[in-house]
């Protein structure tokens, strides 16, 4: 089969450059990367669309066609869209529906073939795929990652700021869009139960998709990269890196204190990651300032607590956190530095392996969580939010194979890592059942396998997955002039009213 991911926010690149340095960056571009390798190595030809940039800033951008070093069948397109220089994924609605989807028709009508399926990511991806598949009739699956309107809630919109958060966060567009792709897609994939039921049927999404409708959903977990995160592998630059982390909690860490386990945890500092919540269990907890350091990987950024950083959004995560460590005296007990890409995180991981160290994961929430496992691979036990999909796979009625917590309350997180910092025996224990779990059911290899599987059944019976009810597609994603553009009133329509008539009727 010939397949294609659409995903024109962020890029891709043979060496993943800003891959975590970035908010349109991040987890869903590894996503697709590693799904996209995984069905090539299954017999498949797969293309991986995103935007062209020509920018100074982000050189890495600027050729049509890229591919991954060794990794045969899987081309990275890039597609104009709009001004050559780099945009927010927020500013690109209108020039994807003018250029990108139109270059999109045009780059296979030149090669003389559509692909068999595509396969879209994110709101933008999934206008896109709406888009494509009205033009083409050529059937589209549809994986959010995340929604705008959980996004929504977490920055708390409502009446008196909803008109300044949608002219930032183009969230009438955003919402239209993932109503659009969950609705006329030929499925929606999610990688836990939790996301489906959660997630789509939040009331910004009524009459777009039924959760309750078996056969709109398929849940796909993501895997890990087995050949990078393992316990057992290298990476050639092992021993550099793990010289690079020394030598970061040397700077940053008392020296009598160096060879302590480590409370590990590794995002980006967006304010959902929820890295102030893991600072306060430290700071409240006398037990973890004895038995442990804690470290923060914090992308792209060298020393982020001594440091200001010119983007505001970082500062705002940042500066409560400096204000903790100032207030609780942590100085000596925390370090936070960068690592520059997947094998090198892989590397400290093993390395602070071997020191019974843990790793954290305190979000707000997460439809899936994809950093815990990879650390679990690589041989740490986890500490990691009960508001994440993975609390689906990582306690079952049977078998405990982490420690959750509730990422809102300090006390709850400091009891989950107490439990595990200090007790060998159940640090073992968690660890190798772990790790198992991981490398046996979650590898991109199996999430690969599983998203074939369900093209192929789309393929053969294309209709049986359609819903009944198909939404119109509004005119702005046909001709996005500002006459056409979504309203204030229109958001509120979608998002407010259906909560106010909630609280009604409490």
């Amino acid at each position: 089969m010939h397949i294609a991911f659409l995903n024109p926010q962020g890029n891709f690149d043979p060496h993943d450059s800003h891959l975590t340095e970035h908010p349109d960056f991040g987890g869903q571009l590894v996503y697709v990367k590693y799904v996209a390798i995984a069905m090539a190595e299954q017999g498949h030809k797969v293309d991986i669309l995103t935007r062209q940039i020509i920018d100074s800033e982000w050189p890495q951008f600027a050729d049509k066609f890229d591919s991954y070093p060794n990794v045969e069948n899987v081309r990275i397109i890039r597609l104009p869209a709009g001004p050559k220089h780099f945009l927010r994924k927020e500013s690109l609605w209108r020039h994807l529906v003018k250029d990108w989807v139109p270059n999109v028709m045009e780059l296979y009508q030149a090669e003389g073939g559509f692909p068999h399926a595509f396969t879209a990511h994110y709101g933008d991806g999934g206008l896109c795929g709406v888009l494509l598949e009205a033009a083409t009739g050529i059937p589209f699956t549809f994986t959010g990652h995340s929604l705008g309107a959980q996004k929504m809630d977490k920055l708390e919109v409502a009446p008196e700021n909803i008109e300044g958060m949608d002219r930032h966060f183009r969230f009438a567009r955003r919402l239209v869009a993932e109503r659009l792709s969950m609705n006329r897609s030929a499925v929606n994939i999610t990688s836990t139960e939790g996301e489906r039921f959660e997630q789509y049927s939040h009331y910004a999404y009524r009459g777009a998709v039924n959760v309750k409708e078996d056969k709109r959903f398929s849940i796909i977990a993501p895997g890990v990269d087995a050949n990078t995160f393992s316990a057992k592998v290298t990476c050639p630059s092992e021993e550099k890196t793990q010289q690079i982390v020394r030598d970061r909690m040397k700077r940053d860490l008392d020296e009598d204190r160096l060879e302590l386990p480590v409370i590990l945890a590794s995002s980006r500092l967006a304010p959902k990651k929820n890295l102030q919540g893991l600072v306060d269990a430290f700071a409240c907890s006398e037990t973890l300032q004895k038995q442990a350091n804690l470290v923060l990987i914090t992308s792209g950024l060298e020393n982020p607590l001594q440091e200001e950083t010119p983007d505001d959004e970082t500062e705002r995560v940042l500066m409560p956190i400096r204000k903790v460590v100032k207030e609780k005296n942590l100085w000596g007990k925390i370090s936070a530095f960068s690592l520059p890409d997947q094998p090198a995180l892989a590397a400290c991981y093993r390395l602070l392996a071997q020191r019974q160290s843990v790793f954290a994961l305190t979000s707000l929430f997460e439809p899936f969580g994809l950093a815990p496992l990879e650390a679990a691979a690589a041989g740490l036990p986890l500490v990691v939010t009960e508001k994440s999909g993975l609390k689906e796979i990582l306690k079952t009625e049977h078998q405990e194979y982490a420690i959750l917590v509730d990422p809102e309350d300090p006390q709850d997180i400091a009891r989950g890592l107490e439990e595990l910092i200090g007790d060998k025996n159940r640090w073992k224990d968690l660890r190798s059942r772990c790790q198992k779990l991981v490398l046996k059911d979650y590898t991109w290899h199996s999430t690969g396998r599983e998203y074939l599987k369900v093209i192929e059944e789309l393929l053969q019976e294309p209709n049986t997955r359609r819903p009944e009810k198909v939404l119109t597609i509004p005119t702005f994603f046909r001709k996005p002039i500002a006459a056409f553009d979504f309203t204030l009133e229109q958001l509120k329509e979608i998002y407010l009213i259906p909560e106010q008539a909630d609280k009604e009727q409490e």
